[in-house]
Order: C-alpha cells, then sequence, then structure tokens
C-alpha cells in the first residue's frame, strides 16, 4: 500500500520511531536502575516525490504555513503487517479498562480476519496510536485478547472499537527543528527534505 502526506507519495527511506524517555541512575555498587514516567510518542521521518503541478506548490506552502497546525494523515503500517491484515468488520473492546493496561479483551461478534502483530490501532475514544504485540485473530470463536504498546492513555468502555488499517489516522504536529524548503535541480523539484512529525498527544 502505498501513504500520502499532503497528497505526495511517502518513500523509502521512512523511520517509524517509539520516543519513550527513561532515566538511567547508575548506584555506588554500580548496578543500573531505569525508569519510565510511562509517556510516549511515535515520530516519523521520510521524504517524499513531487505529484508536480499545484500539488507540488500546495505541499510546499503547507509546509511552510501549517507549523502550528494540528493534522492527521493515514499511520503507515510495517511492510509485512501491511500485505496481511486481512481483519474485516467493526472490532468492539469487550469491557471497561483503566488507563495504564496493556492488554484489553475484544468482542468481535461483528469481525473477522486477522489482525497481525505490529499492527498500528487507535481506540475510538482517543487519538492515540498503539501497535499489536501479538497477532489477534478475530476468527476465534471466543473474546480475543488484544495485547498492545504503550500502555493505555485513556479508559476505555464497553463497546468502545477499534480503529486500524486505513482508518487509523495518525495525529501530528510537523517537527520545527529540522525545517527545510526545497530544492530545484535543472528547474525541476529533487527533493523536499526529510520531513520529521510528532504525534500530537
Amino acid at each position: 500500500m502505498k501513504y500520502y502526506y499532503k497528497e505526495n507519495e511517502i518513500v523509502t527511506p521512512f523511520t517509524i520511531e517509539s520516543n519513550e524517555p527513561v532515566f538511567d541512575m547508575t548506584t555506588i555498587s554500580l548496578k543500573t536502575q531505569r525508569a519510565s514516567q510511562g509517556y510516549q510518542r511515535w515520530e516519523l521521518n521520510f521524504s517524499t516525490v513531487s505529484s508536480g503541478g499545484d500539488k507540488e506548490v500546495d505541499s510546499f506552502l503547507t509546509s511552510v504555513l501549517d507549523i502550528s497546525t494540528l493534522s492527521t494523515m493515514v499511520m503507515p503500517q510495517l511492510a509485512a503487517v501491511d500485505k496481511t491484515i486481512t481483519a474485516q468488520g467493526e472490532v468492539l473492546v469487550a469491557s471497561t479498562f483503566a488507563s495504564g493496561v496493556t492488554e484489553v479483551n475484544l468482542d468481535k461478534t461483528t469481525s473477522f480476519g486477522i489482525l497481525p502483530k505490529g499492527s498500528f490501532f487507535k481506540f475510538s475514544n482517543h487519538p492515540k496510536v498503539y501497535v499489536t504485540l501479538v497477532e489477534v485473530n478475530l476468527n476465534d470463536l471466543s473474546n480475543v485478547e488484544l495485547k498492545f504498546y504503550p500502555r493505555l492513555k485513556v479508559a476505555v468502555s464497553n463497546l468502545t472499537s477499534i480503529v486500524y488499517g486505513p482508518s487509523c489516522l495518525f495525529s501530528y504536529y510537523r517537527e520545527v527543528s529540522n525545517l527545510k524548503g526545497i530544492t530545484f535541480t535543472d528547474g525541476v523539484m529533487s527533493s523536499s527534505g526529510t520531513i520529521s512529525l510528532v504525534e500530537a498527544l
């Protein structure tokens, strides 16, 4: 599947990074202790291929004008996962779960297929993106466990739906530390530079 940023195709190299600050301390006995506050965000880095014409102009103008604007795009899936997502229908949470958990039960009576390990998804009640840690077989006759990373940011109630595949939108801000223009070679745009996006939390 192809993914797009401002109507321009995203090309490799493409990076999806997990930013979860960890504090590292060495004790007097030389033991290492690590701690995290439990906050995490996804960060994307990529380049695009120009679509030419008005789209090229719009992409450039957007890159310089919409710096403080919250935007969304389809969350790119890992290449191996992209080819094996067969899940279809509405996948629902089977109970109420508090924030901080790393797994929920699914009542998938209105869905079927497979959501592979490494699939990015969201819960419909908040914009945070999560990733599956194990394969979710929606063809199972019983309720299914969905194990994921990072920890659940917002509590979910019974019958909250899971948003996956092309419906899983990544809410982001453009990273401002590496803003660049575009490069032309022989009058033709050859590079828009690296685009960096950070998840809006």
